[in-house]
């Protein structure tokens, strides 16, 4: 069954770093200030928020897909297996290097061990006609 609890996230927004803006060196991934006087570091108003633990999501929603369930990659048929004591809570998502003839395999073991699969129809081609 999956997660019903209702998902919070308080910041979709990713955290900047401090003058990334202002040189075209310092890419926007963020680091954090570790100057005496960075503004930043000491929290002035006005100034970008710095990440701290008190953004995180709560521990039962966190990873959770829309659909209610979390993903779990799954490369081979065998694999899908691994998910058959928790197709409550996974739903298997095949890799991007999986070839067309493996796919079509995961999904039919899929099928038959009532394993929710997100992206069951991707590059798997019908016959065309």
């Amino acid at each position: 069954m999956p997660v019903s609890v209702p998902r919070v996230h308080k910041r979709t927004k990713p955290f900047k770093r401090h003058q990334s803006d202002r040189y075209a060196g310092l890419k926007e991934a963020w680091r954090k200030p570790k100057g005496i006087d960075n503004r930043v570091r000491r929290r002035f108003k006005g100034q970008l928020p710095m990440p701290k633990i008190g953004y995180g999501t709560n521990k039962k929603t966190r990873h959770v897909l829309p659909n209610g369930y979390k993903r779990f990659l799954v490369n081979n048929p065998n694999e899908v297996e691994l998910l058959l004591m928790h197709n409550g809570t996974f739903a298997a998502e095949i890799a991007h290097g999986v070839s067309s003839r493996k796919r079509i395999a995961i999904v039919e073991k899929a099928k038959v061990l009532g394993v929710k699969l997100t992206n069951s129809n991707a590059r798997v081609r019908t016959e065309e006609a």
